[in-house]
């Protein structure tokens, strides 16, 4: 069925949004085939944005741990983040609808970022919404963002975080949908937009094929990424799902602990229900209200994820599991200081997953290092 990925997906959405939606699925569908769009894309990508970026084996991790450990470098791309690939590719599209103005919602700040950069690039207005308290723990995104020439619109509702900075931006989009589009930052919403994310961040996975296939001459034996709503990972994921011997482990963010309502490992914790538009699986109380969520890692603060995902765990075809708080600072810290890279907390999920995990001598396993930790130091340390 369109827009699902077996039972999750969807467009739960009143008929004036659904209209605007299947506006932009209509463009989607011309332009991902169309070849003019995809070579100037493959144009920005490679001398705006910095890819390919490396597959880069982590020789220090790999001794310790008695594996190949490769480390996929989204993090060196402009920005330093993965986020760029999905704004890109939406930018073109905002242009090909003749939109003027770019809303959207943040986290950690990187999409924030990622949104008020191409929104720069293409002569763009640009307002974020983010909420109030990740304004105050991510500050350092904030002024590239205002730097950047974006707007910033603290949200105060609720937990003041991720979940509320979406009902803000989605509020604003409605209200304003005829000269604005909707830059939705991850795998996540109504359709089409976890497909849209997909496809353009879909990149990272095809890169790694090919990249891990030249330098071992095989496919590696499991590819490992954080889970909040799920860009990142559906991005590396999305080239190996058919390639049944890869194992696909997605590491979500377990906060103060599982057994606090400080966490915010949806599939670890959650069950399917509708967020945001979606049918997917979310974190949610007796009543089916949904849970306040936590983690250190900003990006990761989210009580729902992408249905692909859901889709993806559901068939057991992805291995869930988590990491808390002190466990992702202290790999974090780890791999700073072993191999000379800071990796964003939302990466040191996946990395801490793989520090506490043993492997065979001749094992492969790529690790989606997401972003950097710039955004984050000051208030780890």
């Amino acid at each position: 069925m369109e827009g699902y990925f077996g039972d999750f997906g969807g467009s739960f959405v009143p008929p004036i949004i659904k209209e605007n939606l299947d506006k932009l699925y209509e463009v989607f569908k011309e332009e991902k085939d169309n070849r003019e769009f995809k070579a100037q894309l493959e144009q920005l990508l490679k001398d705006y944005s910095g890819r390919p970026t490396p597959l880069y084996l982590a020789e220090n991790l790999s001794k310790e741990k008695g594996a190949k450990i490769y480390l996929k470098r989204e993090d060196l791309n402009h920005i330093g983040a993965h986020k760029i690939n999905n704004t890109l590719g939406q930018a073109l599209l905002a242009q090909k609808m003749g939109k003027k103005k770019l809303v959207a919602e943040t986290g950690a700040g990187m999409h924030g970022v990622a949104v008020a950069t191409v929104a720069a690039k293409f002569n763009m207005e640009c307002i974020i919404f983010q909420g109030a308290l990740d304004v105050e723990r991510q500050d350092d995104n904030a002024r590239r963002m205002k730097a950047l020439g974006a707007k910033i619109v603290p949200v105060h509702e609720g937990e003041q975080t991720l979940k509320e900075a979406v009902d803000a931006a989605i509020g604003y989009w409605v209200e304003n949908a005829n000269d604005t589009f909707y830059m939705l930052g991850s795998a996540v919403g109504p359709h089409p937009y976890p497909e849209i994310v997909r496809y353009f961040q879909s990149v990272i996975g095809n890169e790694a094929k090919k990249q891990i296939i030249s330098k071992e001459g095989r496919l590696p034996d499991k590819v490992v990424a954080c889970i909040g709503g799920g860009s990142n990972a559906i991005g590396i994921f999305s080239a190996f799902i058919e390639d049944e011997s890869v194992k696909l482990v997605g590491v979500e963010a377990a906060g103060e602990g599982l057994h606090t309502n400080r966490h915010a490992a949806t599939l670890t914790k959650g069950r399917p229900g509708v967020l945001h538009g979606m049918k997917t699986f979310v974190i949610q109380d007796d009543n089916d209200e949904i849970s306040p969520v936590y983690s250190i890692a900003a990006g990761l603060d989210y009580p729902g994820i992408g249905p692909e995902i859901s889709h993806l765990f559901s068939k057991e075809r992805l291995t869930a599991a988590y990491c808390d708080d002190k466990d992702a600072v202290d790999a974090l810290f780890y791999l700073s200081k072993k191999e000379g890279i800071i990796p964003a907390i939302e990466s040191a999920h996946a990395i801490s997953w793989v520090l506490k995990n043993d492997f065979k001598k001749d094992e492969i396993v790529i690790i989606n290092l997401s972003g950097r930790g710039d955004k984050d130091l000051a208030r780890i340390l």
